[in-house]
């Protein structure tokens, strides 16, 4: 009864979403901050006041939001944990203005399905795509889904990208690319500068995709790239800074040519991916993005905080540009010591993964969640 194809899939498997009790959640990179209290006002006082347009189809387009997104991106210069206020004035962090448009962008249901399409656009099945051998685990699913070969690229000693051999590969197979930068789980980002060299030397008809999931927490955006590269598709999302995993939004920043081939594929798996309240409630988010710039601020801080932290208690932490750490600690099991966590209220993330799994991944929480996971590995003593 089930296809081949069915039986060969690897699917996803997220971190845990646990319900036989409460536990401070540190294992899903989620943000711990709740939206803006503006934005879910304004988005609830929109279906209160015009109900009956939930029971029409939303905009399948939407064409507001992505209005709304370009000009948040133009604002803040794509990170907000670099973008000032200065007087309730957002300043960007870029000095030269990033010029993005309403059609420079496609909106959908979570960064996921987004990548889900532009696997489907750019990735064919007759060619293989370059991707450092630890990333986000959703890309190789997604390369068993469309029957797309993976050529998985090992990291250097320092668990950063290996620029020179993703280079070497993508040339000597013709091949597209896809990073994430910051990386997952590693938390490592590439300067500009190194994936701009990368597009330069990368087959230029062939897509590169840069997935900017975690940008926003210091990293350094590829948005002024798009500029000079019509290869170039940045993917991000509304769950990590934009604290609204729940919600599920995400979007592509590209060339209107590439933005349409995605719409085309839309268009051919579900024409109405964002529901109404959606579509207004990520509208307001980018009208209240002062909010969100001192979230990511508070967790930037936290971070380096908790860094210190296990680095006096003899952990190797990687130096993070993400919202979470990835740490282990030398005579220690990464599984033991998440299960004793666990065993605490405490849930952080472990991978099985061969070279790896010894590795905590530890999602950034609150000071007082921060405190409490302090206390915890204080009295486990690791």
């Amino acid at each position: 009864m089930l296809s081949s194809r069915m039986e060969n899939l690897r699917p996803y498997v997220p971190g845990e979403q646990p319900h036989d009790r409460e536990y401070i959640k540190l294992n899903a990179n989620e943000n711990p901050y709740p939206p803006c209290p503006a934005a879910v006002e304004r988005a609830l006082e929109q279906v209160k006041s015009a109900p009956q347009r939930l029971a029409l189809y939303s905009d399948p387009d939407s064409l507001a939001l992505r209005e709304k997104i370009a000009a948040m991106l133009n604002s803040t210069g794509g990170v907000l944990s670099r973008a000032r206020i200065d007087g309730g004035e957002v300043l960007p962090c870029e000095a030269e203005g990033l010029g993005i448009t309403s059609e420079m962008i496609y909106a959908g249901n979570g960064s996921d399905e987004v990548l889900s399409f532009l696997f489907y656009a750019f990735f064919d099945s007759a060619e293989k795509l370059v991707s450092p051998e630890f990333s986000y685990s959703f890309y190789p699913v997604y390369c068993g889904f469309h029957s797309i070969e993976m050529e998985k690229v090992p990291l250097l000693n320092d668990w950063q990208i290996d620029v020179d051999e993703m280079i070497l590969r993508a040339k000597k197979f013709h091949a597209p690319t896809i990073i994430a930068n910051p990386n997952a789980p590693t938390s490592l980002c590439l300067s500009r500068k190194q994936v701009r060299r990368m597009l330069e030397e990368c087959p230029r008809d062939m897509a590169f995709v840069v997935d900017e999931a975690y940008v926003d927490f210091g990293g350094e955006s590829c948005l002024p790239l798009l500029r000079e590269f019509e290869n170039l598709v940045i993917v991000r999302t509304f769950s990590k800074s934009l604290c609204a995993a729940g919600m599920r939004l995400g979007y592509l920043v590209a060339n209107p040519k590439m933005v349409r081939a995605v719409l085309t594929v839309k268009n051919s798996v579900n024409h109405f991916p964002i529901d109404s309240f959606a579509q207004n409630f990520g509208s307001a988010v980018c009208e209240n993005i002062p909010y969100y710039i001192e979230c990511a601020k508070k967790i930037v801080f936290e971070r380096e905080d908790f860094s210190e932290f296990l680095r006096a208690r003899g952990f190797f932490v990687l130096p993070s540009s993400t919202n979470f750490l990835f740490a282990k600690k030398e005579g220690h099991s990464g599984k033991a010591m998440y299960e004793s966590l666990k065993k605490e209220g405490i849930l952080v993330r472990h991978f099985d993964t061969e070279g790896i799994e010894d590795f905590l991944r530890i999602t950034v929480g609150t000071k007082e969640q921060m405190a409490a996971l302090k206390r915890a590995m204080e009295k486990m003593d690791f």
